[in-house]
């Protein structure tokens, strides 16, 4: 029987964490998060889109731990608002801003807008320490609330209003949100090929690895 495959989650984000752990929970897998592992240098997340960012991500964090990484980009795009904040979602209102200061900042950009069309996109890459990755991508369209509601997951979730469940993502379960959110789809997505994923790490890490991950590589 194959042993377990270390899997790093490349992100500080504990919310992420629990929700890629809980989507991809009975696979031959160990996932871990970057809490387990002493610090790391901070990867530059200067893409001009997701797909840049995610890449990034997960192949520095594959190279510097030598084990296979994933790593998402996501980011909220208002038509209002020309489609930011996308892919400066979490710095929108400054690199150290909280949650709360973020969503205050968008709300406050909305103010007086009728068009409250907005979506979540979601970049999901899986890389090895000798460079190739694979992508998936899904996307959740919803509308920006006039104001917080719900105390359930991070980030933008209380104000991302999801009308076919007339609820804010901050109010959603984990189960109801992984269902139907940008993240979850894309996650499906990897969770439907995790078999040959799994081929294809096995095919890419290094003989004395011994390791187990086929979507589209970049190389």
């Amino acid at each position: 029987m194959d042993k377990e495959i270390p899997l790093v989650i490349a992100t500080g984000n504990p919310g992420k964490v629990l929700e890629i752990k809980d989507l991809l929970n009975g696979f031959s897998i160990e996932i871990k998060s970057l809490a387990d592992f002493g610090p790391i240098p901070a990867v530059e997340e200067d893409g001009l889109t997701f797909e840049e960012n995610a890449y990034k991500k997960a192949s520095f964090t594959a190279k510097i731990l030598g084990i296979p990484a994933l790593a998402d980009d996501s980011g909220l795009m208002v038509d209002a608002l020309g489609g930011d904040p996308g892919v400066w979602s979490a710095r929108y209102a400054g690199p150290n801003a909280s949650d709360q200061q973020r969503v205050a900042k968008l709300l406050k950009e909305m103010q007086g807008q009728t068009n409250r069309k907005a979506a979540f996109e979601c970049v999901l890459s899986v890389a090895v320490p000798s460079g190739p990755a694979l992508t998936y991508e899904a996307r959740c369209e919803g509308l920006i609330a006039e104001a917080p509601a719900g105390q359930k997951g991070f980030g933008y979730d209380p104000i991302f209003f999801y009308p076919p469940l007339n609820k804010t993502f901050g109010q959603m379960t984990l189960a109801e949100k992984s269902h139907v959110s940008h993240r979850g789809k894309a996650l499906n997505e990897l969770k439907q090929e995790m078999d040959k994923v799994l081929i294809w790490i096995r095919r890419h890490m290094p003989p004395a690895e011994g390791f187990l991950y086929t979507h589209n590589p970049k190389d």
